[in-house]
C-alpha cells in the first residue's frame, strides 16, 4: 500500500462520468446534477480500488525509506519517475515503479492507466457507469452492487499476495 499522496481525481474526468451516469439513468441535464457528480466520483474510487491501480493519470509523491535494494513504488501504473533526489528511477514492463536510493527519499511520479475518461478502456468506464447508476439508485437502501460491475472490472485487477520484488 502506498504511503504518500496522490493528486485528486480531475474535475473532467468526474463530469465526464457523470455524463454517462446521468444518461445511462435516462436523466435530464441539471436534474440531481450534484448528486450524479458524487456517485460518479465515488464510482470512479471503486474501480480504482477494486482494480488496484490509478486509472487516470495524475501526479503523487511517495516517501521511501532509504535501502540498498530497489523499492517499489506503491501504485501502478506509473507512466513517469519525476524525481527522486540522489537515487535512481526505473520503471519495469507491467508499470511498476522502482527506486533504489541509500538515503530517505522523496519520490515524485505520473501514474494512470489512461489520460482521461475517453481513454479508458470501455470495460472499466461502463462498469463506472453501471455502478455510479446503482449508487444512484440505491441511496437509501443497502443493495447489493451488480455483479456485471465485477465482471467487467476483473480483467483489469491487479492482485499480489506479496510484496513486489525486483529481479535483477
Amino acid at each position: 500500500m502506498m504511503s504518500g499522496t496522490m493528486e485528486p481525481m480531475p474535475a473532467a474526468t468526474v463530469t465526464a462520468a457523470a455524463g454517462v451516469v446521468r444518461a445511462l439513468l435516462r436523466l435530464e441535464e441539471g436534474n440531481e446534477a450534484a448528486l450524479v457528480e458524487r456517485v460518479a466520483g465515488v464510482a470512479l474510487g471503486l474501480a480504482e480500488s477494486f482494480c488496484g491501480q490509478v486509472l487516470i493519470q495524475r501526479a503523487g509523491e511517495q516517501w521511501l525509506a532509504g535501502a540498498a535494494d530497489w523499492q517499489a513504488i506503491g501504485v501502478t501504473p506509473i507512466r513517469a519517475i519525476l524525481s527522486v533526489g540522489d537515487g535512481v528511477g526505473e520503471i519495469d514492463r507491467e508499470g511498476r515503479g522502482w527506486v533504489r536510493a541509500s538515503d530517505p527519499v522523496t519520490v515524485s511520479f505520473r501514474a494512470g492507466l489512461a489520460e482521461g475518461w475517453t481513454a479508458l478502456p470501455p470495460e472499466i468506464a461502463h462498469g463506472v457507469a453501471i455502478m455510479g447508476a446503482h449508487l444512484f439508485d440505491n441511496r437509501d437502501a443497502a443493495a447489493v452492487p451488480p455483479a456485471a460491475v465485477a465482471a467487467l472490472w476483473r480483467p483489469w485487477r491487479r492482485m499480489r499476495l506479496d510484496g513486489p520484488r525486483r529481479m535483477a
